[in-house]
């Protein structure tokens, strides 16, 4: 088969570290080659190199056996490189064929000719057997359709070999299944495709072979068919790694957090949550699992009193909370992990010292008067990030500059660290992350409910909630229904839920 691309020898540097270490790499036409690794393996940074945006230190590119100077983004798209990042590059208030084509419209004297625009658009998505509605504002769409939009971009402008960066992590299980007949659909027709992730069972399915990168150099690539996931895991992290049901045993308490009648809408006024009725225990964990979009994130934001509420009762501990504040609710006992870590987890400018105390700031002894106490500031945050392996410079290194695996163990460190919390309130804690970090992660929120601590879960991840979960409930139109206990019918039970409602309440009992 021929090659679509290969590098040989490629070596980057950066202060202080080598991202790249003397890697080679050979990728054949028409195939999908994973490239996986943990936060700082290197992966990215060779994607970027591939992409024009970065340049190496020594080594050669070669694509379709020509040796390449690759200056920037538009010297890869001129050779047939595109690459879809993990935070797509959209412009909301555009349409999505206006997305598409940006930069290369078709004109009709100095203005865009709509009609064309919208015709060529669409006649890109056919070709490639995509769905889209170009005329639709980029705004109103979900994530999955922004992601069609990113990739469509990149096809748009001709490229035959596509770089994809994390490109499930914000997908639900049914997005993910749609994107995996697009991307086979794409090989068909001789795309070639480099596609970085975690999630390894995603890889085992989608990819022909798998490279695995760690510390900056290529361990080893694997033929899909001749691995699995240990052996993945091992080389990704040098050692044996946890996988499979993490939960093994647990004593449940008391009703820790009792929510009654609970209604919420959503930004656009319409129900998101519709008389819903919960309970958590001390010392379960309970997984909140469905697609997104069915009401999880408004939950939540009413349960932290971050958006007002229609109707309902929201107890901790027999205190009703509802009318609190954020900072009351907090204080009554609430540890929060939000799933969009750069929006609402954390400032992206202040640096990872203002951060780790953002929600103790205000008490002693890390305050005193109207002052801080900078020393026990200093003291805390370095415990907390060698607590929780944040790899950083230290505590005054700005945050936005950290991986977003990182980010992700700051805002850990921050809401388990101090180990206060009655109930953690988890959403999408381990989105992006590598191996290493989501295990981290999850043996936290395992502890932390072994020490008496009400946990729930919310993953669009299926495989952590039925890893980490005593029970799980499942969101779905803005109800939740009660899936049961973890047993050996419980991803069939979630699974009938997730696409079925109370639809199929009957069959599953």
């Amino acid at each position: 088969m021929p090659e679509a691309l290969s590098v040989k020898s490629i070596t980057k540097t950066f202060p202080n570290v080598v991202a790249n270490d003397n890697v080679s790499l050979f990728v054949k036409k028409g195939t999908i080659r994973a490239i996986v690794g943990e936060n700082g393996a290197g992966k990215t940074t060779l994607m970027n190199i591939l992409y024009g945006l970065y340049q190496p230190d020594s080594g050669q590119i070669f694509i379709k056996g020509e040796e390449v100077k690759l200056s920037n983004p538009r010297d890869a798209i001129a050779r047939g490189v595109g690459m879809v990042h993990q935070h797509f590059k959209l412009v909301p208030s555009y349409t999505l064929a206006q997305n598409i084509a940006l930069g290369v419209e078709p004109k009709k004297g100095i203005f865009v000719n709509q009609d064309r625009l919208n015709q060529s658009v669409q006649a890109i998505a056919q070709k490639y057997g995509f769905e889209i509605n170009e005329k639709e504002v980029t705004l109103d769409v979900s994530v999955g359709e922004q992601q069609r939009a990113e990739i469509l971009k990149a096809l748009y402008r001709g490229v035959d070999i596509l770089i994809l960066d994390e490109p499930t992590a914000v997908l639900t299980d049914m997005e993910t299944k749609e994107l995996f007949v697009m991307l086979r659909n794409l090989v068909e027709q001789g795309i070639t495709i480099l596609f970085i992730s975690h999630k390894l069972r995603e890889v085992l399915e989608i990819s022909d072979d798998i490279s695995v990168m760690r510390n900056g150099k290529l361990i080893g690539t694997v033929n899909r068919d001749e691995t699995d996931e240990c052996q993945l895991a091992e080389m990704m992290v040098g050692r044996e790694t946890l996988g499979g049901r993490m939960r093994k045993g647990a004593e449940i308490g008391d009703c820790i957090l009792h929510v009654e009648g609970l209604s919420v809408l959503d930004n656009r006024d319409l129900s998101a949550v519709k008389d819903v009725d919960l309970e958590l225990f001390a010392g379960e964990i309970l997984g909140g699992a469905g697609v997104d979009g069915n009401g999880q994130e408004e939950f939540v934001e009413a349960i932290l009193g971050l958006r007002p509420i229609v109707s309902g009762k929201i107890r901790i501990d027999g205190q009703e909370i509802q009318d609190l504040t954020t900072r009351e609710i907090r204080e009554a006992g609430v540890a929060y992990i939000p799933s969009d870590r750069y929006r609402s987890g954390v400032a992206v400018d202040a640096v990872v010292w203002e951060n780790m105390i953002s929600g103790e700031y205000y008490s002693p002894p890390l305050s005193k008067g109207m002052s801080l106490v900078l020393p026990e500031i200093q003291d805390l945050s370095k415990k907390l990030i060698d607590s929780f392996q944040v790899m950083t410079p230290g505590p005054n290194a700005k945050t936005g500059t950290l991986s977003g695996g990182n980010i992700q163990r700051v805002i850990a460190g921050r809401e388990l660290g101090l180990e206060k919390a009655k109930v953690v309130i988890a959403s999408q804690p381990t989105r992006g992350i590598d191996i290493a970090g989501a295990e981290a992660i999850r043996k936290m929120l395992i502890n932390y409910a072994n020490r008496g601590a009400a946990v729930f879960l919310i993953s669009a991840d299926l495989d952590e909630v039925l890893a980490l979960s005593d029970r799980i409930v499942v969101f779905y139109e803005g109800k939740v229904f009660d899936a049961g206990y973890y047993d050996e019918g419980i991803r069939q039970r979630v699974g009938k839920l997730m696409t079925s409602g109370e639809d199929c309440i009957d069959e599953i009992r």
